[in-house]
């Protein structure tokens, strides 16, 4: 049986789909293509998890943060961003933070079919933004497991109570109150997220 939850304002939905096997990559695949419209994830034990498309507000911040950080990655050159785009993680699971960057390296180490799919690789740095449909909760918990599978700085940032969560291996999230400007460094040279256009 395949578990949904469906997310609905803070509220998540579970759907359970009477399916003889566990839906595979490919069955995952050609469900998320037949719902495009939707925020499709799925957890290391199999869930597919849905939530509604970003709220208006939302999106355009998310844009404001892709937009420095895509001016960073071009002349830093050292990597890829990408938004909202899905990525298999070591542990199975297959996540879509608001941002991502990968080093160059690595994303070039991947296959023309992998880059093509949701690539088998976590990202070196992810941003997550709340929304008024997000629980906090669950978003530190998806920061902790991109950091267990191989991330190296996540940015989590909650515009309500104007905090940055700061993540990065085997280290307690930093908590950043109102601030200006969060650096990147040194995992991410000379990159720092101002933050007036954020709030």
């Amino acid at each position: 049986m395949t578990t949904l939850l469906i997310q609905t304002a803070s509220v998540p939905l579970t759907v359970n789909l009477p399916m003889p096997v566990e839906m595979t990559m490919a069955d995952f695949y050609e469900f998320c293509q037949a719902n495009r419209d939707l925020r499709i994830e799925r957890t290391a034990n199999g869930e597919v998890v849905i939530r509604p498309p970003a709220f208006s507000d939302t999106g355009n911040r998310n844009v404001k943060i892709a937009q420095q950080l895509a001016n960073w990655a071009d002349q830093d050159g050292t990597g890829l961003g990408f938004g909202s785009a899905g990525f298999t993680l070591p542990n199975g699971a297959i996540r879509s933070p608001d941002l991502a960057w990968i080093r160059l390296e690595r994303w070039q180490a991947l296959t023309a079919a992998e880059q093509a799919s949701f690539a088998t690789i976590c990202p070196d740095f992810v941003v997550e933004l709340k929304s008024s449909s997000d629980t906090l909760s669950r978003l530190k918990a998806k920061m902790v497991e991109y950091l267990d599978n191989g991330t190296v700085l996540g940015f989590l940032i909650d515009r309500t109570q104007r905090q940055v969560y700061i993540y990065r291996p085997g280290q307690a999230p930093e908590v950043l109150e109102n601030p200006d400007a969060v650096s990147g460094e040194p995992e991410l040279p000379g990159f720092s997220l101002q933050m007036a256009r954020i709030w």
